[in-house]
């Protein structure tokens, strides 16, 4: 039985890729989907990343309508990729991640396994998702963070940390 917030996304995706269409979340959602929360949604093939987009602070009405809207930014309106393909569905694997309100921490609060981060720099922001393959350190995390967001290894940053809640 597929994840009630992974299932929310297959069928956010299919029915835009396949109709344009957007859908509405279903009148029996769990309790939590009721909720406000940052999700991230992301997509992969054969084992390689195909899309991901989040918000790392709720944009929309509730969790539902962010994974909703997520999904479709991440399979639609991910810079780095083309569009998915009705005929890539079938091969896609997807996670959905909420996340926890982000709190300042130092680089000694973090743990890339544990914590996703945020560096800032002025209007410059940065984000990584945590327990990503081949991200082992907070040195790994904080310069992959750094460079999303084009600020130099030297430049001061503030640093935010947040928990997510994962489902696959």
């Amino acid at each position: 039985m597929t994840d009630s917030y992974v299932r929310l996304a297959i069928d956010a995706i299919e029915a835009y890729v396949r109709h344009g269409e957007i859908t509405s979340p279903p009148t029996d959602l769990l309790p939590r989907m009721k909720e406000r929360a940052g999700v991230f949604v992301s997509l992969k093939k054969t084992g390689g990343l195909r899309g991901c987009i989040g918000t790392f602070l709720p944009t929309e009405q509730d969790i539902a309508h962010e994974v909703i809207a997520n999904a479709i930014k991440a399979a639609s309106a991910d810079p780095r990729f083309s569009p998915v393909r009705e005929e890539e569905l079938s091969q896609l694997c997807y996670s959905v991640d909420l996340l926890s309100e982000p709190e300042e921490c130092s680089k000694e609060d973090l743990d890339p396994k544990q914590y996703g981060v945020i560096v800032e720099s002025g209007w410059r922001r940065g984000l990584l998702l945590p327990d990503l393959e081949g991200v082992e350190t907070v040195e790994e995390q904080l310069d992959i963070a750094r460079m999303k967001a084009g600020i130099e290894p030297e430049e001061p940053v503030t640093l935010y940390r947040f928990a997510v809640e994962r489902h696959t």
